[in-house]
């Protein structure tokens, strides 16, 4: 970073070299270069993301078995909604990037406004998404609407939760460790969702319903027939408390989503950055955009991530059905789920430790390839102990997925910060693409892997699923995911951000910030003068 190494100004040398007493004399404290932030500050901002997980945890593992098997849309419209939804969602990162970076600032920020104001809409159309409705021909519009919507309102949240992570401070050390308290809480988040979740509508999951045991070849005329109407009447109870258990645990996750914004609003403050380059005329959105898509950097992050998002959204979204059809462990995975999420939140401080010791990039590689074989020892030996085993193992690999991007995003953008000094305010652009890019390639990959299950023959709300079902989905768990994880671990070793570089470009970046401040301070004192 040749440009990183060559920040320091001669102009302003000379001015200060003029007036040097002045220079720290009279700033604000709010523009003091090292701005620490408080525990209970990183907490509030940490608590504020984990709704936005305990409903992605929630969605990701129960979703698409509900729209199967409890909501009864077939396959086909099934991965309809998943991918359009995921698609919607996409789409609508850079459109509320670029109205993040036309809003003006507001006495609780730029931000703030975003977050807070989507928060009730999104609770309601979250229950939307778990409630059956009563008709039965639009159960596909009713389903797609509402998780496009959702994913919409989501999307208003979360671009600027993400784009927050620039505005806490303008010292790396404190972004880093704020990011650490997030991907914590929101790990935690996660768990919690799953435990909510899988914990209430694990009784919607059961063998009980199934009608098999209650029919015999030997039972024949009218006492067969009574029996086939007891058990179809058994049915349609099972599937009345199955839709009920579902809306109680969405009412319950969406009261998590009002008590953590509040609190989330309550406890952080958003700061602008104070000493970055100023400039008279703002840089529209569409050249912005250029610039940072012309960012190698950022264009290699993002790329292996994609491929590695995808991997983990297919373990994640496939995970239950697996357990529940093909491994025989359908009264375990609610357990199994709860000790994959335990694994990565304990392990969170491990990898913020790792990082700082060996760097970002190294973290990163050794994390996530670290999954690839517990995932193929499931598909191969799949019991109850190796199962655990690998639920163990495998939260080691999740939570550095979860917490390696967002903590290396800040980097990326710090180092297009020197490449264009003249350039301010395209963070929420770095940040909604990253999220567009990984829900796209998510939403592909959700509509393919449900497609297949269609085109192998899956179900709908039978008991057991026959042999191509079964071993669609140990590809989908084992090959798939490994293949993914593989390319995107070839694109991250390109990664040109090394502990190096970083370094260095914190230096410079704080001789700019030092400059900015000696030169604001100068023009005081001169018209003052």
């Amino acid at each position: 970073m040749a440009k990183g190494e060559k920040a320091p100004v001669t102009a302003g040398d000379k001015l200060m070299g003029n007036h040097p007493e002045p220079a720290f004399t009279k700033i604000p404290p709010q523009t003091q270069l090292d701005q620490k932030l408080s525990v209970c500050s990183k907490l509030c901002y940490a608590i504020g993301g984990a709704p936005n997980q305990v409903a992605g945890s929630a969605t990701g593992f129960f979703l698409q078995i509900y729209l199967l098997d409890i909501a009864q849309i077939n396959p086909f419209q099934a991965s309809m909604v998943l991918f359009v939804g995921k698609a919607w969602g996409a789409v609508t990162d850079p459109i509320v990037g670029f109205f993040i970076t036309k809003s003006k600032w507001t006495k609780i920020g730029r931000l703030m406004p975003w977050m807070v104001g989507c928060t009730p809409f999104m609770v309601v159309a979250y229950f939307y998404l778990w409630f059956v409705p009563p008709f039965t021909n639009e159960r596909f519009i009713w389903y797609l609407g509402f998780y496009c919507l959702y994913q919409t309102l989501i999307t208003c949240f979360h671009v600027p939760y993400s784009a927050l992570t620039m505005f806490l401070s303008t010292n790396q050390h404190e972004r880093d460790s704020a990011t650490a308290y997030r991907m914590t809480v929101e790990v935690i988040g996660t768990l919690v969702g799953a435990a909510i979740q899988g914990q209430i509508v694990a009784s919607a999951h059961t063998m009980k319903h199934c009608p098999h045991h209650n029919l015999s070849a030997g039972h024949l005329g009218n006492s067969s027939g009574m029996r086939t109407t007891r058990t179809v009447a058994l049915s349609h109870d099972f599937l009345f408390h199955a839709k009920e258990v579902y809306m109680i645990a969405a009412g319950v996750i969406g009261g998590l989503f009002l008590v953590c914004t509040v609190i989330m609003f309550l406890g952080v403050k958003e700061r602008d950055d104070p000493y970055a380059p100023k400039t008279e005329k703002s840089i529209p959105f569409h050249k912005g955009f250029i610039l940072v898509m012309k960012h190698g950097s950022y264009l290699t992050l993002t790329a292996a991530f994609l491929f590695i998002s995808v991997a983990i959204q297919l373990i994640q979204s496939n995970f239950v059905l697996f357990c529940t059809y093909a491994a025989e462990l359908r009264d375990h995975f609610q357990n199994i789920v709860l000790t994959i999420l335990m694994s990565a939140a304990v392990s969170i401080p491990f990898w913020q430790w790792f990082l700082e010791k060996f760097g970002k990039k190294t973290a990163a590689l050794c994390g996530i390839t670290w999954i690839m074989p517990f995932t193929l020892m499931l598909v191969f030996i799949p019991n109850l102990i190796v199962a655990y085993v690998v639920a163990v193992s495998s939260g080691l690999s999740v939570a550095a997925s979860l917490l390696l991007p967002w903590s290396m995003l800040p980097d990326v953008v710090d180092d297009f910060r020197l490449v264009n000094r003249n350039s301010k305010g395209h963070e929420a652009i770095f940040y909604s693409l990253y999220a567009f890019f990984t829900k796209f390639a998510a939403g592909i990959s959700l509509g393919v892997s449900t497609l297949c299950l269609q085109f192998a023959g899956y179900d709908t709300g039978a008991c057991r699923q026959p042999p191509p079902v079964v071993y669609t989905l140990k590809l989908l768990i084992g090959a798939a995911p490994v293949v993914c994880i593989t390319t995107g671990l070839m694109i991250l070793v390109a990664y040109p951000i090394s502990e190096d570089v970083r370094l260095r470009n914190k230096v410079a970046l704080e001789e700019l910030r030092k400059q900015s401040i000696s030169c604001k301070s100068l023009r005081v004192d001169l018209n003052g003068a």
